[in-house]
C-alpha cells in the first residue's frame, strides 16, 4: 500500500495547489496595485482550475460528495465566472468587479483548505485544534483572520484594478 504522503496523485495535487496559491497571491497583489499581467493571471486561472479538478480524482468512500468536492465545485463555478469575465467580456463594465471578486474568492478557498490541511497534518497544531476538520478557538481565529485579510485585499483590488486589456 502506498503511503498517502508519497502517493503520486497526492503529491501532484499538492504541488498544483501550492503553485495555484502562489500564483493567486501574486495575481491578487497585482490587482491590489492596479496592474494586470496577462501571463500571470492566465497561469493563476489554469492552476486553480487544475487544483479543483484534480481533487475529484481521489477515491471516495461514500455516495455523498465530500466537503472538499463541494468546495471544488464552488471554486470551479467561481473560476468559470472569472474566466468568462476576463476572456469573453474583457472586464467591461461590471465584469471587472465580478472578475476580481470571483478570483479573490477562489484564492481564498484554496488558502482556507491549506489552513485546514495545516492544522490536520502538523502535529503541534492538530493537538491544539483536533479533528478533521479541525475545531477550536485557535482554528476559528486563524480562519477568521484569513477571511478578513481576503475581504480587505479584495476590497482594495476592486477599487484599484482597472486594467487596459
Amino acid at each position: 500500500m502506498t503511503d498517502l504522503a508519497t502517493d503520486p496523485l497526492t503529491l501532484r495535487h499538492t504541488t498544483i495547489t501550492l503553485i495555484a496559491i502562489a500564483l493567486g497571491l501574486m495575481t491578487l497583489g497585482q490587482m491590489m496595485v492596479g496592474r494586470y499581467c496577462r501571463a500571470l493571471t492566465g497561469l493563476f486561472l489554469l492552476f486553480t482550475v487544475l487544483t479543483s479538478a484534480t481533487g475529484y480524482l481521489f477515491r471516495q468512500t461514500g455516495a455523498q460528495p465530500t466537503p472538499a468536492q463541494l468546495v471544488g465545485a464552488i471554486s470551479l463555478l467561481l473560476l468559470a465566472v472569472a474566466i468568462y469575465g476576463l476572456y469573453a467580456r474583457a472586464l467591461a463594465g461590471a465584469w471587472r468587479g465580478v472578475f476580481v471578486i470571483s478570483s479573490v474568492a477562489a484564492i481564498w478557498f484554496n488558502v482556507g483548505i491549506l489552513v485546514i490541511q495545516t492544522f490536520v497534518k502538523i502535529p503541534a497544531l492538530h493537538a491544539i485544534a483536533p479533528g478533521n476538520p479541525p475545531a477550536g478557538p485557535l482554528f476559528v481565529a486563524v480562519q477568521a483572520a484569513v477571511l478578513a485579510a481576503f475581504v480587505a485585499a479584495g476590497w482594495i483590488a476592486v477599487e484599484r484594478f482597472r486594467p487596459i486589456l
